[in-house]
């Protein structure tokens, strides 16, 4: 077998265990439920419709009301949905207008129980307010960026909202260097209220396209659900790196089928490793997205 991807970098060794000690300091919990954790989809105006019934049709669920709305803090337009599905929530984007700065890259939306106290925990973690705080027709959002170059959106409405619980709560797949992993996940620990769940230093590569080889995965869980922090050295091959949801299913080739009956496409995989077998698929419009589900004796 090959040197590991972050063994030849010679840092992972030396960090120790940091990472399982993140979150030392007690603070108001801020997350709400995973069902509010919500994957932003941007497609073309052209190719929403299409997207939305691939999607719902490879994994069940419904829409909510397609509105045209102004989203962003600076005068733009949008067609926007919610996709509510038994394996996660995505938030539906089809600019007719060029997208503003600072958007089109936040990978989610989490659902704060207040907004500026998220802000001020975010920066006192790491973070950087990107975008700041700005009114939506629904409530306040706020973009941050944490360390590794991680984008996300904060949101609070005015009405509560109130979705269904999730059947099987989605993986949030971040990618990030060696450099910055310790950094991201002691604050995204912190602000989260959440804990390290595993932190693999000889995962498989099969499972991002390098096979033979291995890198540190690093799973935390918090109210705002499962994030997966996949910890390389840049080197994928595509689709790897491209995914920014991971959802969990009962039958990966069942779920491949219903995909590609709809429009899908196989990008890469089956592989098994990690105890579970993973897929990535290529939607409509340009989504892509890791399916996965563990291995049965």
């Amino acid at each position: 077998m090959k040197a590991g991807i972050l063994g030849a970098l010679g840092l992972a060794a030396s960090v120790g265990l940091a990472v399982t000690h993140a979150s030392a300091r007690t603070v108001p919990p801020i997350a709400v439920a995973p069902q509010y954790d919500t994957t932003h989809v941007y497609v073309a105006p052209d190719s929403v419709d299409a997207f939305v019934t691939s999607f719902l049709a490879t994994f069940g669920g419904h829409s909510t009301k397609q509105i045209v709305a102004t989203v962003t803090p600076t005068p733009s337009s949008t067609t926007s949905q919610l996709l509510l599905t038994p394996v996660g929530t995505l938030s539906i984007f089809g600019f007719s207008t060029p997208v503003p700065y600072g958007f089109g890259t936040e990978r989610t939306g989490y659902l704060v129980r207040d907004i500026d106290a998220a802000v001020t925990e975010a920066r006192r973690d790491g973070a950087d307010v990107r975008v700041a705080t700005f009114p939506d027709p629904i409530g306040r959002d706020v973009v941050v960026q944490w360390p590794g170059g991680v984008n996300m959106q904060l949101y609070w409405h005015t009405k509560a909202p109130a979705y269904d619980a999730l059947e099987t709560i989605p993986d949030n797949r971040v990618y990030v260097s060696p450099d910055r992993a310790e950094a991201f996940v002691r604050g995204f620990d912190r602000f989260s209220g959440g804990h390290v769940v595993s932190d693999d230093r000889q995962a498989a590569g099969d499972d991002i396209g390098r096979p033979h080889e291995t890198y540190r995965r690093i799973s935390l869980s918090s109210d705002f659900g499962n994030v997966v922090v996949l910890v390389t050295d840049g080197h994928l091959p595509f689709p790897y790196g491209h995914e920014m949801t991971g959802y969990a299913v009962s039958d990966v080739q069942q779920t491949l089928d219903k995909a590609t009956r709809a429009g899908a496409k196989i990008l890469a995989g089956p592989v098994t490793a990690q105890g579970r077998i993973s897929a990535v698929i290529g939607f409509p419009g340009g989504y892509i997205a890791e399916i996965h589900a563990p291995v049965t004796p």
